[in-house]
């Protein structure tokens, strides 16, 4: 073999984000499933509490997904009458998202289970803030930036949505 020697497991940051991101998104499980929604369908019901509706574009962009990701999420979720989707009367290339009666029914869920979730972690408030500020600038650390992926919230006629 070669003489190069790869770090160990146990020293690879990539690991822990990996392990930890499988076990926060677990420890999401058991209260989402009451709801009967995923954790992919709960980060997008979020976006659409705080925002009403979206294009796919925009969403996609929240969310950090692509649209090939995203699509068939969201036809999943219309399916089950948590989002409706429609072409964007001004523009119809684009598709808007909003909630459905039975996804807007889920918000007074959503403080419970971000305060189950923050109590469940076991942080101080300080704590806490600070690990959400460090995986923040990580994150903007190691993403393209616009111009090298092309993404940005603002529309362009050229990207238009499926």
């Amino acid at each position: 073999m070669g003489t190069i020697k790869a770090p160990p497991l146990d020293e690879q940051l990539c690991f822990d984000l990996y392990a930890a991101s499988r076990a926060v998104i677990a420890a999401y499980r058991p209260g989402l499933a009451q709801l009967g929604i995923t954790y992919p369908q709960y980060l997008v019901l979020i976006v659409l509490w705080e925002h009403e509706s979206c294009t796919v574009r925009d969403l996609a962009a929240q969310l950090r997904l692509d649209h090939g990701t995203l699509t068939p999420l969201l036809k999943r979720m219309e399916a089950g009458g948590l989002v409706e989707r429609r072409r964007d009367n001004a523009d119809e290339r684009f598709v808007v998202v909003s909630l459905a009666d039975k996804g807007d029914s889920l918000r007074r869920h959503a403080e419970a289970i971000h305060c189950d979730m923050v109590e469940r972690l076991g942080l101080a408030t300080g704590e806490f803030e600070e690990l959400q500020a460090t995986l923040r600038t990580l994150t903007a650390r190691v993403s393209p930036t616009r111009s090298e992926s092309g993404a940005g919230l603002m529309r362009s006629a050229a990207d238009p949505d499926d």
